[in-house]
């Protein structure tokens, strides 16, 4: 018998990404969203193409895979997110690989494509992800909130064909998507009592850029990838601004 692999895919409010993702994974047996009470037509869009439909109110991303990993029961889980497209080279590849026992999870690389661009440095290629989990063997990190991390048992392999990730149209949504990161960030070290030290106000910031510019090479990526590397710096700037608002406000 194959092994029956499943797609995942997570979703708010997706219209306009949902059915091309849905189509790039067709020849997965099943297909699965895991939808956060859209207010669009997500849900309905999804339910035309055949896709299985689970609600589940999010806390943040940590949870919602990890309830997918217990509600969904198939051998192979492949978590796709819905602004991304598997290729036909993938696809043969994951139809292969979940035939090894002997490994139970693989690391996708990512082509992302930021402001209808390849984003070929920076950290942005190949941009590994631990999406193909076998089912039993792998649960996210709860303390991981944003940015999660699979906690897996057992062997873990790469792949070699890349998920096409249509990252951010637009520099305004890459900003609206950090702000969203950020506050999840701020929740986190907050309740790990993370103190505040003013020069973490530089030097995060600084460690940022340089790392994604120099470190990372973001130069090759020219100025998409200065403005890629001084964006990412903000965004921790941003962190401690908050987390120091957070600070305040608990003492007065």
């Amino acid at each position: 018998m194959m092994p029956e692999l499943t797609v995942v895919i997570l979703t708010k409010n997706e219209e306009q990404n949902i059915v091309a993702c849905l189509e790039s994974v067709a020849w997965a047996d099943r297909r699965v969203i895991v939808d956060c009470h859209s207010e669009d037509a997500t849900v309905s869009l999804a339910a035309k193409m055949n896709a299985q439909v689970l609600v589940h109110t999010f806390r943040n991303f940590a949870d919602q895979r990890n309830y997918a990993l217990a509600a969904v029961q198939s051998d192979w889980i492949f978590f796709v997110d819905a602004d991304e497209r598997a290729t036909p080279g993938l696809a043969a590849e994951v139809r292969r690989v979940i035939e090894d026992s002997t490994v139970n999870g693989w690391w996708v690389p990512r082509r992302n494509y930021i402001w209808g661009r390849w984003i070929r440095h920076a950290g942005w290629s190949p941009d590994y992800q631990l999406r193909l989990l076998r089912h039993g063997c792998a649960r996210y990190d709860p303390e991981r909130q944003v940015h999660e991390v699979v906690l897996l048992d057992g062997r873990a392999g790469h792949l070699q064909n890349p998920l096409i990730h249509y990252n951010y149209q637009t520099i305004g949504q890459f900003i609206h998507k950090q702000r969203q990161y950020s506050e999840l960030e701020v929740e986190v070290l907050w309740q790990q009592g993370e103190q505040l030290r003013w020069r973490k106000f530089v030097s995060q910031p600084w460690r940022e850029f340089w790392r994604r510019y120099v470190t990372l090479q973001g130069y090759k990526d020219g100025t998409y990838g200065l403005l890629l590397s001084a964006l990412l710096g903000y965004y921790r700037f941003r962190v401690y601004v908050r987390l120091w608002q957070r600070h305040r406000q608990h003492t007065v």
